[in-house]
């Protein structure tokens, strides 16, 4: 079942820890740049994160409905039996989701996802994101509970991004400072409301200097060493050996990371890296090209009939799957995943 189940998912998430790799997440927001993520995945021969935004999920849904659970629904239902072709492992994933946005969103799809293991079947997705870095840290942690809790019920792994990420990410956006740092005085609060795994397993998006975005190497400061710090203060307060990572990172705003940044907080505990900025690029500019170098194909130019064999969608939407493909096999290389696949 190439759609992970809880058991496999978990599975994934311990082995990229002990193999101290991640597997990239990539934001998808059509059918077409699905089957470019799981083709990337397959060339790569590595497991994957597929996910879908708030945003994504309107878009998905059609311009005539915008019902962001209509569109999630129909991108895991199509996703289920899409990837029955390919033999690597695939866990849905939902980004980024605000509080005003969770009666919309995340609340309806666990509701689902509990009705289908009530029935002894298997969730719709396989983790959810939980946004609280716009509230405060208490009110942030208290709806951060209650949604794991109904997460763990549905066989559901929650992510939850504690500190603000920089930038903006579908209506969520943070200024660029000196708070986009995670100290060790957070973590501990949200072990306090949340445990290490007890009450529920759950990712955790901490903030290192990281920014949403288009920004070349060098203009983000990322401090990727400070996990290690947090793990440390955390292993140190709980009694865990020393060189133990508790918490699941997730990478968030790594468009521009250089590679060293990027295998940095791999050595300290990321088994999860978001991928959109750079994928959206991928897709597009192959198109940009076609258009370009087919002007007067695409267009019926000075009263001519325009060729249809280059402006028929499926012409250059092969290009843009390929190049999104082929930046999914990148990040796969980046991450350390390529191979890893579950046999």
């Amino acid at each position: 079942m190439p759609i992970a189940t809880p058991d496999q998912y978990n599975e994934m998430l311990d082995r990229a820890k002990a193999g101290k790799f991640a597997y990239p997440a990539i934001n998808v927001s059509s059918t077409q740049t699905l089957n470019a993520a799981l083709q990337g995945f397959a060339e790569a021969e590595s497991d994957g994160i597929i996910q879908i935004s708030t945003g994504g999920a309107e878009y998905l849904s059609g311009q005539g409905v915008k019902d962001m659970v209509v569109g999630a629904q129909a991108l895991a239902e199509f996703a289920h039996v899409a990837a029955e072709r390919y033999g690597n492992k695939i866990a849905l994933h939902t980004d980024h989701c605000p509080k005003g946005k969770l009666d919309g969103y995340v609340r309806p799809l666990l509701d689902i996802s509990a009705k289908r293991v009530e029935a002894g079947g298997l969730p719709l997705f396989q983790s959810h994101m939980w946004d609280g870095s716009a509230e405060t840290l208490a009110d942030n942690l208290e709806i951060a509970q209650e949604l794991l809790a109904k997460a763990k019920a549905a066989h559901i792994i929650l992510e939850i991004e504690i500190t603000p990420t920089g930038g903006e990410e579908d209506g969520v956006s943070h200024e660029i400072n000196d708070n986009l740092y995670t100290t060790v005085d957070d973590a501990v609060r949200t072990v306090e409301a949340l445990g290490l795994g007890e009450k529920g397993r759950y990712l955790l998006a901490a903030s290192f200097g990281n920014v949403h975005g288009v920004y070349k190497p060098g203009n983000v400061v990322l401090r990727p060493d400070l996990l290690a710090d947090l793990n440390a203060g955390i292993a140190e307060k709980y009694g865990k050996p020393a060189g133990s990572k508790p918490f699941d990172f997730v990478f968030h705003g790594g468009s521009g990371s250089t590679l060293e940044e990027i295998r940095t907080a791999l050595e300290n505990g990321v088994v999860k890296m978001n991928l959109d900025t750079d994928t959206q690029y991928a897709f597009t500019r192959p198109i940009a090209g076609h258009m370009f170098e087919n002007y007067d194909g695409v267009l019926k130019v000075d009263g001519e009939v325009g060729n249809k064999k280059t402006y028929d969608p499926r012409v250059w939407g092969k290009k843009a799957e390929s190049g999104m493909t082929a930046r999914i096999v990148e990040a796969c290389e980046s991450l350390r995943s390529t191979g890893t696949r579950i046999k």
